[in-house]
């Protein structure tokens, strides 16, 4: 039989070193399907319950191997489920591919079932690059450029197959006119500035008394170098949230996250510097930075079009991070002075003592930053943390401090929420050897988590180390859009749209196979973590939470704070009581450590 188009979507995939692919099936992928059938399921399908979460797999296998995740999935529903997923992808600047299905050339434009104008539904996810094949001819070149683009732009690509298409017999592109040969790979390539950039970066640099380095994911490869860079100028180290894993915490001098969900000394590092270098991130809050005037800036960033967005920089630097620094570093001048530099490690000390201290603040039943406090210590060396959005991402920005060859992320610019089981999956296809951990609120695990449980249920018997850790923050409220609405709109909370309804997680994960446990006081929680990371198979941890726990910002107002409190002790309703009844003490307790101002208060 000749082969297919399905077939050779397939093997070009292969060629590409392609090993996974997230998806969800569907009758506009039946050729697709058939062609795995044909090649003994190579590259592997790993099936997720929801198209969404095939996508949110995808880029965290992207983002936990550093290569290009691929997803699929059939015509019209399934093309559209991918969306949310995909604009995760683009949006932290993760490579991933979608390929989709779509109904035959035959019906199109006939308004016929399942039939969405897949080019125009994807332009803007993809907007680098987005083609629909119609005769086989336009492969291999439509994929190779996808994959290339995806690649090099670290962006999402899709290219879309009619289901007739991927039935004809595949023909190559001939040696003939308006024929498009392709070739495989993505050329690898290092872009450094050039050395008057780099003298004027350096002038800028060695002119500072205060030097504060705010670095991204785009520092991850540069590690040794940024933190030579920081000793030699002396400087303190802010992460964004997607850099968390770039530069180990336990350096004296890294102040750890930044920005809404950041620490009390990266808010003091950008207010009282004088100078600011940013490595590989386009953190988008101008407000957490210096004040204009306040510091000279230099930025060091691979893409030229996300350079010059956040601050006035003095100097732009395009360019690999390791590299360029490899090239600016001979050019910096020792700061003797390091009087700067200690007290930033200072702050630093004192901000890890009061999140101590934070934990221990009593709660009913137990407090979420007890919960997160008390894996820190806990973590392996070569853990791969996920964190989904709500107030577990704050908790996860303040609380674990990485070391090691630890690795982290979250959805970053999209901020949405779902991703946290999906991430997990992913980066356990991707590192089947390591252990991984999802930090998991109660909205977001009801929204997706729990179904993504069969997912993980499914496929943990083929990884080499079984454990997947998924802790449930199970405090039966929405928690970060309650306090937001609080302290922002001074609202009491809405319960119609907040409360949640109570659910046995425990109880779910072991109808499935996996093991369980509930933590539902503080003397649970040390032994649950360390249960759940001795497991012999994936382990939900149940925490039962606090919901009047306030993740509150370093950097709040006190007018929103008394915002935040006013709106709890005027509600009148019994859920609104039991967090009133605990709140004044809590935020006497927590108060201190948004320094002294809201400390006096």
């Amino acid at each position: 039989m000749s082969p297919k188009v399905s077939d050779h979507i397939l093997e070009r995939l292969r060629d590409w070193g392609l090993t996974y692919v997230f998806g969800y099936p569907g009758d506009g992928i039946n050729g697709l399907l058939a062609a795995w059938g044909r090649a003994d399921n190579d590259p592997v399908f790993v099936q997720a319950r929801h198209e969404e979460m095939a996508a949110f797999e995808a880029v965290g296998y992207a983002k936990f191997s550093g290569r290009t995740g691929l997803c699929v999935a059939t015509s019209g529903p399934g093309a559209i489920h991918l969306l949310n997923g995909l604009y995760d992808a683009k949006l932290d600047h993760v490579p991933v591919v979608a390929v989709v299905g779509q109904t035959d050339r035959s019906a199109m434009g006939g308004s016929y079932q399942q039939e969405v104008d897949l080019l125009s539904l994807f332009k803007d996810v993809a907007a680098e690059y987005c083609q629909m094949v119609t005769v086989p001819e336009q492969l291999p070149n439509v994929l190779d450029r996808a994959m290339r683009t995806a690649a090099a732009r670290r962006t999402v690509t899709a290219v879309i197959v009619p289901a007739d298409v991927q039935e004809l017999d595949y023909s190559p592109p001939q040696h003939a006119f308006k024929m498009v040969p392709s070739s495989l790979g993505t050329p690898h390539w290092t872009i450094v500035p050039e050395e008057d950039e780099l003298r004027r970066a350096a002038d800028v640099l060695n002119s500072g008394r205060k030097v504060a380095m705010l670095i991204g994911q785009g520092a991850r490869n540069a590690r040794e170098q940024v933190q030579e860079t920081a000793e030699l100028l002396g400087a303190g180290v802010a992460k964004a949230l997607l850099g968390k894993d770039a530069l180990p915490d336990v350096l004296p001098y890294v102040t750890g996250s930044i920005g809404l969900l950041g620490t009390r000394p990266s808010y003091e590092l950008m207010r009282d510097c004088d100078t600011l270098l940013t490595v590989g991130s386009s953190f988008p809050y101008t407000q957490f930075l210096p004040e204009f005037g306040q510091a000279r800036g230099v930025q060091i960033d691979l893409d030229p079009f996300m350079v010059g967005l956040r601050y006035p920089y003095e100097v732009n630097l395009v360019g690999d991070a390791a590299r360029t620094l490899d090239a600016l570093l001979p050019l910096l001048a020792r700061k003797e002075d390091r009087d700067w530099q200690r007290t930033v490690c200072d702050n630093t000390e004192r901000w890890w003592e009061v999140m101590e201290r934070r934990a221990e603040v009593e709660a009913d039943p137990i407090n979420p930053e007890y919960a997160i406090h008390a894996l820190d210590h806990l973590l392996p060396d070569d853990a791969m943390v996920t964190a989904d959005s709500g107030s577990a991402a704050n908790w996860y920005a303040r609380h674990l401090r990485f070391h090691g060859r630890m690795r982290g992320t979250l959805s970053g610019t999209l901020a949405t929420m779902g991703p946290g089981v999906p991430y997990a999956i992913g980066a356990k296809f991707a590192h089947p050897d390591r252990p991984a951990i999802a930090l998991v609120g109660d909205g977001a695990m009801q929204m997706n988590g729990l179904a993504e449980l069969i997912t993980v249920a499914k496929y943990w018997k083929h990884w080499d180390d079984p454990r997947l850790v998924v802790a449930v923050l199970n405090n039966r409220d929405l928690n970060q859009v309650t306090w937001e609405m609080r302290a922002m709109q001074g609202a009491p909370s809405f319960l119609p749209s907040q409360e949640l309804p109570d659910v046995d997680y425990a109880a779910f994960a072991r109808t499935l196979g996996l093991a369980a446990a509930r933590a539902i006081t503080p003397a649970d929680v040390p032994g649950g973590w360390e249960h759940a990371l001795a497991a012999d198979r994936p382990f939900l941890l149940e925490l039962r939470t606090d919901p009047a726990v306030p993740p509150i910002p370093p950097h709040a107002s006190w007018d929103q704070i008394q915002a935040a409190a006013a709106s709890v002790l005027r509600g009148d309703d019994d859920r609104t009581a039991m967090v009133r009844q605990g709140f004044k003490a809590k935020l006497q307790e927590f108060l201190p450590s948004f320094g002294g101002r809201h400390a006096r208060h």
